[in-house]
């Protein structure tokens, strides 16, 4: 694969383009149209490989929980513990008395980490949480 830049038009509603450039300006001096335009393709080529469910990826799950809710501590570690080849970190927050931020770094194929984060997001006791997502494709 080369990396030369090739050029081609695009065509689209004048306030589609409106739209755009003030995204385009939202995103900072250093953006410009083309380099916005090559976030989204990433973005849509990474998002393509995620519903491969056999392609792996990385994402992190960050997680808001009551560790005095139904053992949900004892909990997190056991099924942190059976997919140790997944989760590669951890980052644990005591954020008040009652409320911990779990911070989980997982690796693996795209069905193993929706099915980690699934698990561990339906614990009883687990107030919110999200999934983020990327790839190790070599999209430059």
């Amino acid at each position: 694969m080369s990396n030369e830049l090739v050029r081609f038009s695009v065509a689209m509603p004048e306030d589609l383009l409106i739209a755009f450039d003030e995204l385009v300006a939202r995103r900072g001096i250093a953006r410009n149209r083309s380099e916005v335009i090559r976030d989204l393709v990433r973005d849509a080529l990474i998002e393509e490989e995620w519903n491969n469910p056999y392609h792996e990826v990385v994402g992190t799950l960050t997680m808001v929980y009551n560790h005095h809710e139904g053992e949900v501590g004892q909990k997190l570690d056991d099924l942190q513990h059976q997919y140790y080849q997944q989760i590669i970190s951890t980052m644990h927050v005591h954020l008040d008395a009652h409320n911990c931020l779990e911070v989980i770094a997982l690796r693996g194929s795209s069905g193993d980490v929706r099915a980690i984060a699934d698990a561990l997001l339906g614990m009883k006791g687990v107030k919110h949480g999200q999934l983020s997502t990327t790839t190790t494709g070599q999209w430059v």
